[in-house]
């Protein structure tokens, strides 16, 4: 007998759904779909644009922040070069490397789940076209602090295109984070890469952007599929910009419950770590596979890697409670020490 999904915790989506302004703007919308939406998202575009604070020919718009990342590489990437970027990851980089003929090139994590920056650099070389880096990373949620990204990028090659996927930045709390402008300014070579899925809550319209100067990002937008945004997630996004502050809210209260759900787990026994991200990594040799079973047999869908770690959304407090209570029941790693 098949147990029903209570809580969908395993693709970091928000628990909750679109606040009532960006709903009744995609009503709005949908009313119009006998319409096309723009050839080229240029409406959208200046949005994003006088909202970060930077000039319309520093963004590319995609079809999610994969989409943009597909753009660049198609952009960029020519077969038989490589993408190098940590691993473990977003499964789509090795994916989108693959689809433009690009050889990946994984680079271990260090035990405690960072991204090991220097190994990255090593394993860059003249076939290099692109290196990736997730701050915050995912699955792990830890963050490169702005130092060591500063010494990072002034490191890489020229011919090598950094790909700095930011998809979780808004729920980071870390006073250390890298500042955007100043970075694009300094490194021409840089694509900062962000979504509407995550702490906006609109996973299913598919809109992404990334941040670069103009010389990549017209190569990027070069990529861009005629009529690729449609008008209700156009809609959404700048109905969601405008109620920025009461999204805010609804990080915030995301962040608290990250914070509450790692304390809890750290008390049973569990070995997490801070995150940056709005999900926790549990990692062996705790009993993630015994704890993703659990978790099945409570109703709770969990990112599980099986042999390795398990990555749990944080979702709202009745689910992060129904976590805590499946987890609870499983002994801690013997030799773990607490947090």
């Amino acid at each position: 007998m098949d147990i029903p999904v209570l809580h969908r915790l395993a693709l970091n989506e928000s628990p909750y759904p679109p606040l009532p302004s960006v709903r009744e703007a995609m009503h709005r919308a949908v009313a119009q779909a006998h319409r096309y939406p723009q050839f080229h998202p240029d409406d959208l575009t200046e949005r994003i644009a006088a909202w970060c604070q930077v000039t319309p020919d520093r963004v590319a718009v995609g079809s999610g922040s994969v989409g943009v990342a597909l753009q660049l590489l198609r952009a960029v990437v020519r077969p038989g070069d490589t993408v190098a970027y940590a691993w473990r990851t977003f499964d789509a980089y090795p994916l989108l490397a693959t689809m433009v003929g690009a050889q990946p090139v994984p680079v271990p994590l260090t035990p405690e789940g960072h991204q090991d920056l220097g190994a990255l650099l090593a394993a860059l070389d003249h076939r290099t076209r692109v290196v990736v880096l997730c701050n915050p990373h995912n699955p792990t949620g830890s963050l490169v602090t702005a130092d060591a990204l500063s010494a990072f990028l002034r490191q890489v090659p020229r011919h090598v295109t950094v790909l700095l996927d930011e998809a979780y930045v808004e729920f980071a709390r870390h006073t250390d984070l890298p500042g955007t402008p100043a970075l694009l300014d300094a490194h021409p070579n840089l694509l900062v890469l962000r979504t509407f899925s995550k702490a906006y809550g609109l996973a299913a319209l598919r809109v992404g952007y990334g941040l670069g100067a103009p010389g990549l990002v017209e190569r990027i937008r070069r990529q861009q599929l005629p009529f690729g945004i449609n008008a209700v997630a156009t809609a959404a996004v700048k109905a969601s910009l405008r109620a920025e502050s009461e999204l805010r809210l609804r990080v915030d209260t995301v962040v608290a419950e990250r914070e509450r759900l790692r304390r809890e787990l750290v008390s049973l026994g569990w070995r997490v770590g801070p995150s940056h991200a709005n999900s926790v990594w549990l990692a062996t040799p705790d009993p993630v596979d015994e704890g993703a079973a659990a978790l099945t047999e409570a109703g709770v869908t969990a990112r599980h890697y099986p042999g390795e770690g398990l990555r749990l959304t944080v979702g709202d407090r009745n689910a992060n409670d129904t976590v805590l209570t499946a987890l609870a029941e499983l002994p801690a790693h013997e030799g773990a020490s607490r947090m």
